[in-house]
């Protein structure tokens, strides 16, 4: 993948929803303006305590994450929240949903509403006490935002059916701010910093106010300065970094696509929001990853060619996702990259391996027909050459750990043909090499009157055993590191390394007739693996002069 569109609850935060600071106002039926904390108020009289608890459908320790805080507060309130749910039943209710960003609840015929602060406010607009109570909220709640918290503006009236901006002239109004803090993962930064090595671009799509989060990118390093530009429909030419859901919608595509290179954080975002940025991005070729965990995500995520859900989200997102996160983190996405290019990096490795031992082989069969010896490897030989060559080596090859290394690379294009330029060369390249020299021993054994048994054993130990320290340069293919780099980690490699030397020891020892082989000496195996041990020693050399001239460079 090329970009993450990444919420913030949960991924980037540690979802941990904590009310960190209530501010009121409240007015009576005589005008009368008061404000402070709500631990000022009793209980008992406060409105704002049923508002919490009636328009809340979670418990303290159950539930949507920002109810149980909000919930968990008014336990530490000292008020009883099912007592007042008991006391009040509800006569109406409209849910929570991104495109109204409230929820009401009526008992009787008091209106409890739980929303966006520019929401309620705007519903609240018009009475005298907002005229000059609104702007000092507002800067509070820019300052809540600009400390990356999460705000909320509760609201309770008396009026009739459901909330218009036209009702609240029917009662006196009930207005509290929360600040809800859940601070950003400690791992973030690092994961962030990684994603960026590996040339993968991050972006925060989040339903929370732009200060939020800015401030919130800003921690994450997504952005180096929360000032770094704000787009409105007027100045898209500035290729701005961050951009609210209703400015995004009211962009042409043409608009769109220019600046979502540079964007880095959507706030005020709605599920279509997301999904069109998803749909874009893919229209600029890019590979996209998306995260969510609500039920609105799921069409961005079935949109994305790699959609993320969450092990505490919702059934509907995690079916309409590829991959589940069980703990949330963003940076396991980033174990998830390193993993699968690493697993990526594998194959590659048994091809480059498979096709060169298979180039030699056809090359030396082809080879000994023309200078007259029938089968420089027999029949049984090569069973056991594929035996080791293919299954072996896909086990030791396929079970090598994933390494941090493929994370200093830019992704590949979706297009890329498995078998890279660099590959190819190698396989030509060594697959020559292994050719002439196998060959050249094949013509001197053929130079005497007739090839003993004893020479062909030797031919074909030595063209195992050539193989056998090619397996090493497979391991580090795409690699600058040396062949013996954490190598004590590769239980499985070295295991078949192991398998293969003591297999081909037995065949030339024991197999007598049925393999065409006869003993060898312990001086004539020890001349075989130093002989053959310049195949490493040459790509030890390569790989050297390559991480020296990386390190220049």
């Amino acid at each position: 993948m090329t970009v993450i569109c990444t919420d913030k609850t949960g991924t980037l935060t540690e979802n941990r929803m904590t009310v960190s600071d209530v501010r009121w106002m409240m007015e009576d039926g005589r005008g009368k303006r008061e404000e402070g904390r709500c631990s000022d108020l009793s209980p008992q009289t406060s409105d704002l305590y049923k508002a919490i608890a009636l328009n809340t459908t979670a418990t303290h320790d159950v539930g949507n994450p920002t109810e149980q805080a909000l919930l968990r507060w008014l336990v530490a309130q000292g008020v009883d929240y099912e007592q007042l749910r008991r006391e009040n039943p509800i006569t109406a209710r409209e849910p929570f949903s991104t495109e109204r960003k409230y929820m009401s609840t009526t008992v009787g015929d008091t209106i409890y509403i739980k929303g966006a602060p520019e929401v309620v406010m705007e519903m609240l607009d018009g009475r005298g006490m907002m005229d000059d109570g609104r702007g000092m909220m507002e800067e509070t709640l820019k300052e809540w935002q600009r400390h990356a918290m999460r705000t909320l503006a509760i609201a309770s009236y008396r009026g009739q059916g459901h909330v218009t901006c036209d009702d609240t002239h029917q009662s006196p109004v009930t207005l509290a701010i929360v600040a809800i803090s859940d601070p950003i993962r400690q791992e973030v930064p690092a994961a962030i910093r990684q994603c960026r090595m590996a040339g993968i671009d991050v972006k925060i799509v989040t339903g929370d106010t732009s200060e939020t989060a800015l401030e919130i990118a800003r921690q994450a390093e997504i952005i180096s300065d929360r000032g770094q530009g704000h787009v409105t429909c007027d100045d898209t030419h500035q290729s701005p970094v961050t951009i609210t859901g209703a400015e995004f919608a009211a962009l042409s595509d043409e608009e769109a696509l220019e600046m979502i290179t540079d964007l880095k954080v959507m706030s005020r975002a709605r599920p279509s929001d997301k999904q069109r940025l998803v749909q874009l991005l893919q229209a600029k070729g890019e590979v996209v990853a998306v995260t969510g965990d609500g039920t609105n995500d799921a069409p961005a995520l079935n949109r994305a060619h790699v959609g993320l859900s969450l092990g505490s989200g919702t059934s509907v997102a995690k079916q309409a996702s590829d991959i589940t996160l069980i703990d949330d983190s963003f940076r396991s996405i980033v174990y998830a990259v390193m993993w699968g290019r690493s697993l990526y990096r594998n194959i590659q490795r048994f091809i480059f391996f498979q096709l060169i031992v298979n180039v030699t082989a056809l090359l030396l069969v082809l080879f000994g027909a023309f200078i007259g010896t029938e089968m420089p490897l027999t029949i049984i030989q090569i069973l056991w050459v594929n035996l080791i060559m293919d299954t072996f080596a896909a086990g030791a090859l396929a079970s090598l750990p994933p390494s941090k290394e493929v994370l200093r690379e830019k992704p590949r294009s979706k297009d890329a043909f498995i078998i890279s330029k660099q590959m190819l060369r190698g396989i030509v390249m060594i697959g020559g090499l292994f050719f002439v020299c196998t060959a050249a021993l094949l013509w001197h054994f053929e130079s005497s009157e007739n090839v003993s048994p004893h020479e062909l054993t030797i031919f074909f130990t030595i063209f195992v055993m050539m193989q056998w320290w090619n397996l090493f340069n497979a391991r580090s293919l795409g690699s600058n590191y040396s062949a013996f780099h954490r190598i004590y980690l590769c239980q499985g490699f070295l295991l078949v390394l192991a398998l293969v030397l003591v297999g081909q020891w037995m065949i030339v020892t024991f197999g007598g007739e049925m393999f065409r082989t006869e003993a060898l000496t312990w001086q004539e195996w020890l001349w075989i693996i130093a002989g053959t041990s310049p195949v490493l020693i040459v790509g030890e050399v390569y790989r050297k002069l390559k991480s020296l001239r990386g390190l220049r460079s």
